[in-house]
């Protein structure tokens, strides 16, 4: 088992320090090629060694840089070709946003987790990257009149905390209450306010945004969390999507719209305490909520395609 640790050094030395192609490491270690990958993948998993990407600045041109000027945030503009379908960029996005996410959390650290189409994709590449005395915490309850939504957004979460040896907080509400009294009355209850407490001290918040339509389905539109009157009343109020499940119009407002009253997501300015806000998205639908979530100020970590980026920044 040593020998073998000793190869992935070895390995993962010669192909990222020394910038030696495979075939030669492979006849310097006396083995394949394919082994030599299998090594270097090794080492990537493991965690010894980690690609740090920094943020965009040069690409369409200057999205990266544009955005960042423009919404005072990090922007890591994600290369995908033109053509691309929505379901590739949202991959590349996913792919990238794992990858961000392992070199930023740490042990001793929360991560809170708001579940979604996006999330479960970032939760598919996820690197091995154990940790110590850290959580995860589900931000945004699951629950609708059809499912306890124990099995989409407790495998999903539950995916985050293996990833990183985490304990695992579930949130076990509806992801909408019926009244807003009873998500008042919960609220006071001993067990729900533990959870609260695990959010309220997040180092880290992961989410994506929904939207209404378009694309590839937001999760919390696509199975049967809105009620056809809910939408209704939406789109009479001018809503374009949801951060966390508490919706937004095209302006960043939320705070009069009758069901986030009954949302149990955290709510933007509760979102803006903690540290660092990451933001993962794909998607021509996700542009309008995206930007209502910019102008909201729930983001300081953006994870974007090009496609996208440059929507945004084209109707800034």
């Amino acid at each position: 088992m040593v020998d073998r640790e000793q190869d992935v050094l070895r390995a993962a030395s010669m192909y990222y320090l020394q910038d030696m192609k495979m075939e030669a490491i492979a006849k310097h270690l006396h083995t394949s090629r394919s082994t030599v990958s299998r090594l270097v993948k090794r080492a990537r998993d493991t965690g010894l060694v980690e690609i740090s990407l920094r943020p965009a600045r040069s690409r369409g041109p200057g999205l990266g840089q544009h955005l960042a000027s423009t919404w005072g945030i990090d922007a890591y503009v994600v290369p995908v070709p033109d053509q691309a379908p929505q379901v590739e960029r949202l991959e590349q996005v996913a792919l990238t946003t794992a990858r961000l996410l392992s070199t930023w959390f740490d042990s001793d650290m929360i991560l809170g987790i708001a579940w979604g189409t996006t999330l479960s994709a970032i939760s598919r590449h996820l690197p091995q990257k154990p940790t110590r005395g850290s959580a995860v915490v589900q931000l945004n309850g699951a629950a609708n009149t059809r499912t306890s939504g124990v099995h989409y957004a407790g495998d999903l979460i539950a995916g985050f905390g293996s990833a990183f040896d985490a304990h695992v907080h579930h949130f076990p509400v509806p992801a909408f209450f019926d009244y807003a009294e009873t998500k008042r009355a919960m609220w006071r209850e001993r067990s729900v306010r533990r959870v609260l407490d695990v959010q309220h001290r997040a180092d880290i918040a992961l989410f994506s945004v929904g939207a209404v339509a378009g694309g590839v389905p937001s999760h919390v539109y696509s199975a049967g969390y809105l009620e056809p009157d809910d939408i209704a009343v939406l789109d009479d109020e001018g809503v374009v999507g949801d951060v966390c499940t508490v919706f937004l119009r095209a302006d960043g407002t939320y705070r009069d719209i009758a069901l986030n009253e009954r949302a149990t997501g955290p709510a933007p300015e509760e979102l803006r305490r903690v540290p660092r806000r990451v933001c993962a998205v794909a998607g021509d639908n996700k542009v309008a909520p995206l930007r209502a979530a910019l102008r909201a100020g729930v983001v300081t970590d953006l994870v974007v395609d090009e496609i996208t980026a440059a929507h945004l920044v084209a109707g800034a």
